[in-house]
């Protein structure tokens, strides 16, 4: 192992609880689900991980064996962060209280979704534009729990990295554990390279421990991100999605040959059927799907031969036809997929 795999591959302990490992699943909306999950987890050795965002407004109602995000399988409750969003303290402490009494690693708020139906009910990103309200939820989640408190922020709506460095602060100051800082301005939905540098000014700016996310989709991605920032660790969000396997690729050195993408394929759609209804299972495979077809060189013509069906068996037999003989990969992902 080079110097940084061996720093990635050390033990972190966060809100008093020990990680085996500093590199994580991101927060992710509508992509960290319950099948996402697992099939992350088949392959192993992700530190940890992060749910899809549930509605603080509507969490402490849930039902976790049928709710589409606010769902788990018991195996991996003891390591994984469930992400909240929501517009006041009241709701989200209401909300983390139901995640501690369920036994869940811990809370993630997420102050970094900028999808205008989330910003219009004044939460995720839009809540960089009141930082005092903000803190008050952080604050107020801290008072309400005490397993860890992570919180995934942007830039702000400014390219201004003292905001964020001086928001980290305030965030360290109300009883946050550990940040995930994605160094974006909030409008920007990825068309701009991330400002790694942005993540350093952050990580000097607090005590808590600091994980960076954006743009790291390979071995050479994830050294140079924790030389340029100094970071306490990486958070892997698009990558993961693509190759579930990342994660043994990165911390283990391990190597897939290129029949390991119809199985990634075949087992997502297994797992989604599993979990959801035919119809929904659909639509979420077709999400993946796009970031999938990233892995190739002629991902947007992967991406319609693999979706252009309206069934479950329809996939299955896009996915057998479209890997009938083995694809090229890309050594770094389809950018134009990644958008999405």
């Amino acid at each position: 192992m080079n110097p940084i795999q061996e720093m990635i591959n050390r033990p972190i302990t966060i809100g008093g609880k020990e990680i085996p490992n500093r590199l994580f699943l991101a927060p992710l909306a509508g992509l960290g689900h319950i099948a996402m999950r697992q099939i992350i987890d088949e392959f192993g050795s992700c530190g940890l991980l992060f749910s899809e965002m549930c509605s603080a407004k509507a969490l402490p109602h849930e039902n976790r064996h049928i709710s589409p995000m606010f769902r788990w399988r018991d195996e991996e409750a003891h390591r994984l962060v469930m992400q909240i969003f929501g517009a006041t303290p009241l709701d989200m402490a209401l909300a983390a209280e139901r995640i501690e009494d369920e036994g869940l690693f811990g809370v993630d708020i997420n102050f970094g979704c900028s999808v205008s139906g989330i910003c219009k009910k004044e939460s995720g990103a839009a809540l960089l534009k009141d930082p005092d309200r903000a803190v008050a939820i952080v604050r107020e989640v801290r008072r309400a729990v005490s397993i860890p408190l992570f919180v995934k922020y942007r830039t702000g709506w400014s390219d201004d990295p003292q905001f964020a460095a001086e928001l980290g602060k305030r965030f360290e100051d109300a009883g946050a554990d550990a940040l995930v800082f994605h160094p974006r301005v909030s409008p920007d939905r990825r068309s701009r390279p991330p400002k790694w540098n942005h993540i350093k000014i952050v990580k000097e700016a607090v005590s808590l421990p600091v994980f960076g996310n954006g743009n790291v989709f390979t071995a050479s991605d994830l050294t140079r991100m924790v030389e340029t920032t100094a970071c306490d660790g990486v958070s892997l969000g698009r990558i993961a999605i693509a190759r579930p396997f990342v994660f043994a690729e990165m911390l283990q050195g391990q190597t897939f040959d290129a029949t390991i993408y119809p199985q990634v394929a075949l087992r997502f759609l297994d797992l989604v059927e599993e979990y959801f209804s035919a119809g929904y299972a659909i639509r979420l495979y077709k999400k993946f799907a796009l970031y999938f077809a990233a892995n190739f060189k002629f991902g947007q013509t992967i991406f319609k031969q693999l979706v252009y069906a309206d069934t479950l068996d329809g996939l299955r037999e896009n996915i057998h036809k479209t890997f009938a003989s083995p694809l090229d990969p890309s050594s770094t992902p389809n950018l134009n997929l990644f958008t999405g």
